[in-house]
């Protein structure tokens, strides 16, 4: 049997069973003993090649812990349920987070051991599921969510590198938002009248680009309507249920469960600490705002003893939080009532931030009303209308041809 020691702290060697294996020491364990890793390979050549890749992982502090090995499985499983929940996360975020390990990730690559994930493994899942119909974004969003999971594995010693970091991610097609421009906005805010309540939730929606979330966790608390002034500080969350009905399950999904238990905050705080910022009110939207209230007084009044008090801006017939669902489809609605071409809710926040593109309001005012943390928030959000290209025009052909 020959035997040397590369180092001190390696050795290499011949052994009976006919193979060669390398004994590398690359730390000390948890209890104080030296934490030495066993190598064995056919020739000689590729256990001096394995142990001095794990000597460069050792002397680069990248080694993977010793013990459990891992399955991408096992891991996602842990990380969802342990390590990115919140508070440490937003609820939302996590919500996302266990769509993509569950519906995606553990289907697609569940099986494979975590030490011997590769980038190839990814980017086959990436482009299955756009065969399959899922869009880029939603490959995009994956990609995103086993990056994140695989950066606290390397973080934690189980991968010595993230393999998410060398995939390709899904390639996101810039999508041509068209914000609605000034006409049709006051073809919305006219419909928006005709509703039975919250029709100033669309005024606050296209003047000053509140989040969906950030409207409707609006409280009266927050709102000066003397001063005009409006304080965002919570934004509303996508309510989530347990089942309530004990013993006798009543065999449906727990949404729809009649003794349903929301198992949620109303409201968390906003997506960013620029999220929270105060907004001055327009006077019309003032205005807007007191006949509102003075509507949701008749509301409570004929509500009776069902009025369920929670001093929310917007409500529902009986005082509750309105529902970001319900919300989502009044807005189908009411661009259908408008006579207007269909649009994302969010499109509505494009168009106030780019309504005050148009006013020439200056950049760093801009980020206070919308809320953004980076300046370059405004390249995504404000957008060159028609009506911004022909005024250029008039300018540029006046100057020339004076």
């Amino acid at each position: 049997m020959g035997k040397r020691k590369p180092n001190g702290a390696s050795s290499i060697y011949f052994g009976k069973d006919g193979k060669w294996h390398g004994r590398v020491t690359v730390g000390v364990k948890d209890d104080g003993k030296p934490d030495r890793r066993h190598i064995e390979r056919k020739t000689e050549a590729e256990v001096i090649k394995a142990v001095r890749e794990l000597e460069r992982q050792r002397d680069g502090g990248n080694v993977r812990k010793a013990g459990q090995r891992w399955t991408v499985e096992k891991w996602l499983n842990h990380w969802i349920e342990n390590i990115a929940v919140p508070p440490a996360i937003r609820e939302s975020t996590h919500s996302g987070y266990k769509v993509d390990v569950t519906k995606h990730l553990i289907p697609g690559i569940g099986a494979h051991r975590l030490d011997k994930l590769q980038p190839e493994h990814l980017e086959k899942l990436y482009a299955k599921m756009q065969r399959s119909g899922s869009s880029a974004g939603t490959a995009h969003h994956v990609h995103r969510t086993i990056r994140a999971a695989l950066n606290e594995a390397v973080r934690r010693g189980h991968l010595s590198k993230n393999p998410a970091t060398l995939a390709k991610a899904p390639v996101l097609s810039d999508e041509e938002i068209e914000p609605y421009d000034v006409d049709e906005i006051r073809r919305l805010l006219k419909a928006a009248e005709e509703l039975p309540r919250n029709s100033a939730r669309w005024g606050i929606a296209l003047a000053l680009g509140l989040r969906q979330g950030e409207a409707l966790g609006l409280r009266w608390e927050n709102v000066d309507l003397d001063k005009g002034t409006l304080r965002v500080r919570r934004s509303r969350q996508r309510p989530k249920y347990a089942h309530g009905c004990g013993d006798k399950p009543c065999g449906r999904k727990p949404g729809f469960c009649p003794k349903r238990e929301q198992i949620n905050q109303a409201t968390a705080d906003t997506k960013s600490k620029a999220g929270r910022r105060t907004i001055g009110l327009p006077d019309e939207l003032v205005d807007l705002l007191r006949k509102h209230k003075a509507e949701q007084d008749k509301d409570r009044e004929a509500a009776r003893q069902l009025w369920q008090e929670g001093g929310w801006v917007f409500t529902t017939a009986t005082g509750q939080p309105v529902s970001p669902y319900s919300d989502y489809h009044e807005w189908k609605a009411l661009l259908k009532a408008a006579g207007l071409r269909d649009g994302r809710l969010h499109d509505a926040r494009h168009t106030a931030a780019t309504v005050l593109l148009i006013l020439g309001v200056p950049e760093r005012t801009v980020m206070s009303i919308m809320g953004w943390s980076t300046s370059g928030m405004a390249a995504r959000y404000q957008h060159v209308t028609d009506g911004i290209r022909q005024n250029v025009a008039r300018q540029v052909g006046g100057l020339i041809w004076e």
